[in-house]
């Protein structure tokens, strides 16, 4: 009996020493940063018996993607099997400083344990001299100097006790205060002491003792990187200065320390699967059917920014025109705006990662949130417009509509088709860093010869990649019918050997940062075009000009004369090109007429209606141009002037 007894003893501590294993050590030596996740690089060195031998790889990041794992340099050795699961019990290593805010919240609340044992113990004693306030008895009379000497001393003594209560109680406020200030810290800091450690158990099995060294790959989340930009522009003479940034974070749970690192453009959670496209079959449907024809899915170039905590920006329709009342949403939240008169939005994220975007009569738009700035275009719907059509009043049926939509359309003349020859520079590019670019099959990897430590606390890091000078052709352009604002854009030909991403970029023109614009390129242009901003120095008015406004009504018609003066002024000191835009409308309908077009000296486009001036300013010049047109229509109509 007692050695059975023993055998059960001895089989149940076998089976427990098997199923706690030792951990073993591991450390990171290279992280391949994706644009939303990480690729983690372990290396680890182990000793094999022959047989079977499992080993624990413990204090790992509890944001592992189980299905990534992958072990290598395993020589003669077979993997039986690999398990991951989170330790609830051994907790993640705090930082120095979230460890030297937690000691003096410790010492805090130390000194206001003080304060309040003082405060009890005056508390006492005051219950004390009020318990003892009668004095004498009837057969024992208190002089009138005892008296006297007793309420003195108690007058003193209360008021001393008081005292020291009241200097206690505001101390014990300011170190809560002082508390509460460390704990916003914490939280600004995304601190959380209840977050568990993850754990690698793999199971080798070798026909030989042997020693390894073992590389573990894994991907995790609450990582990624994205792009941030500086363009820089001394003069419109000179190259332009580019200089690519990338804004890194994580928060996987362990620091990396001293590693090295790749940035990748690559997103493993992208979805990989190809669509699958089948026949479309035609029928008759009711009226009254809940038909949905389907929307396509857009490929936005843009990713994620956890970092952005508010939007704001511009809804336009496809030609260029704002629209007020577009609802703006932040996905999967009630949180949403609706845009002003001028298509104008501004809203706070909330957390959110996508903005959906809806209007009458329009595709609804969904988009990453990727910018302090997002301007949007939205396409008509071609089923919503079979039926359908927005007014400024309210919704009518097309076919109820007697006006007709006005709209600016630049086409070939649009910003991002001017040049300047004058401005154009040759040069070779320059680049200043020159870290390791590889190009991959669908994605680029910059490998950075810095080694680099980034906390795991969601805070930013910031690595340069590259800086460039650019040959560029620069230009002005204007529509004051728009907008008064003069601006400089930039063309950059054969962008496509800078290995650009989509992203933000910082605006610095002669010296002085001007905002901020967005850079796409992976736009299907042959060039690149970036708006480096207003030039307060260059300024453009349109006035109309009231000895030309009149209106006349003869019959059943009604004419309105229209005459507008724009002064163009070139405050800088060097020459300037500018492209200068306007329109008279066109009309839509064949009972308004549109007569007494003075185009002036500008190029007119008769069938749109756009007008073009192509302007060379020299420093400190003005100059002033005039259009004028008059508007035929049945006087008891309303035209959309």
């Amino acid at each position: 009996m007692k050695k059975l007894l023993f055998l059960l003893v001895f089989s149940t501590t076998l089976t427990f020493a098997n199923a706690f294993t030792n951990p073993t050590q591991s450390s990171i030596t290279k992280v391949t940063v994706y644009v939303n996740g990480a690729q983690i690089t372990r290396s680890a060195k182990v000793s094999l018996s022959s047989g079977t031998t499992e080993f624990t790889f413990d204090k790992l990041s509890p944001k592992i993607q189980e299905g990534s794992i992958q072990i290598s340099g395993l020589n003669q050795a077979s993997i039986l099997s690999i398990n991951y699961g989170i330790n609830y019990i051994n907790k993640q290593d705090r930082s120095e400083n979230v460890t030297a805010f937690h000691n003096k919240i410790d010492g805090l609340n130390y000194a206001i344990q003080v304060e309040e044992n003082l405060i009890a113990g005056f508390e006492e004693e005051l219950k004390l001299i009020e318990g003892n306030r009668r004095l004498g008895n009837e057969n024992q009379v208190v002089s009138l100097e005892k008296l006297q000497q007793f309420t003195a001393y108690y007058r003193k003594r209360v008021t001393e006790i008081k005292g020291q209560i009241f200097k206690s109680i505001k101390k014990k406020h300011l170190l809560n205060k002082e508390i509460k200030e460390i704990n916003q810290q914490l939280t600004e800091l995304n601190v959380d002491d209840k977050i568990q450690t993850g754990e690698i158990k793999v199971k080798l099995n070798s026909e030989i003792s042997q020693q390894l060294h073992l590389i573990i790959k894994y991907n995790v989340t609450n990582a990624g990187w994205f792009p941030v930009y500086d363009l820089k522009a001394d003069k419109i003479n000179t190259p332009l200065q580019l200089n690519y940034k990338a804004h890194i974070y994580q928060k996987t749970g362990n620091n990396w320390d001293n590693i090295n690192l790749i940035l990748s453009t690559g997103d493993p959670n992208t979805n990989n699967l190809k669509p699958d496209l089948k026949p479309k079959y035609l029928n008759f449907i009711s009226r009254y059917s809940n038909y949905n024809s389907g929307s396509t899915t857009k490929n936005y170039n843009y990713k994620y920014n956890p970092f952005i905590q508010s939007v704001s920006g511009v809804i336009t329709d496809n030609t260029g025109l704002p629209l007020p009342g577009a609802n703006v949403l932040v996905k999967g939240t009630s949180n949403g705006v609706v845009t002003d008169f001028d298509g104008q939005f501004s809203i706070n994220t909330n957390g959110g990662k996508e903005l959906e975007i809806t209007f009458l009569g329009y595709n609804p738009e969904t988009i990453p949130i990727h910018s302090s700035n997002i301007n949007l275009s939205l396409q008509e719907s071609v089923e919503m417009l079979e039926e359908v059509v927005v007014v400024g009043y309210g919704t009518k049926k097309k076919k109820d509509i007697t006006g007709s939509v006005s709209s600016i359309d630049f086409g070939e003349n649009s910003p991002r088709s001017y040049s300047s020859s004058n401005y154009k520079r040759k040069e070779e590019v320059k680049t200043n860093y020159g870290d390791v670019i590889e190009q991959g099959i669908t994605n680029q990897r910059f490998e950075i010869k810095k080694v680099y430590s980034i906390p795991s606390d969601g805070d930013l890091t910031v690595i340069n990649i590259d800086a460039y000078k650019v040959p560029a052709s620069y230009s002005y352009f204007s529509a004051p019918i728009i907008n008064e604002n003069v601006f400089l854009t930039a063309k950059i030909g054969d962008w496509e050997q800078y290995n650009l991403l989509p992203g933000e970029a910082n605006i610095y023109f002669e010296g002085s940062f001007s905002g901020k614009t967005n850079i796409n390129p992976q736009a299907t242009t042959d060039s690149l075009t970036v708006s480096l901003g207003v030039d307060p120095n260059v300024v453009v008015k349109r006035t109309t000009l009231n000895n030309f406004k009149k209106t006349a009504s003869i019959g059943s018609s009604k004419t309105l004369n229209k005459a507008f003066e724009i002064e163009v002024k070139n405050n800088k000191s060097s020459t300037v090109n500018l492209i200068l835009m306007d329109r008279i409308p066109v009309s839509q309908n064949k009972d308004i007429k549109i007569d007494d077009i003075d185009s002036g000296s500008s190029e007119y486009d008769t069938k749109k209606g756009i007008l073009k001036w192509d302007l060379k300013l020299p420093s400190h010049t003005s100059e002033k141009f005039k259009l004028s047109y008059s508007v035929k229509y049945p006087k008891y109509k309303r035209v959309n002037l």
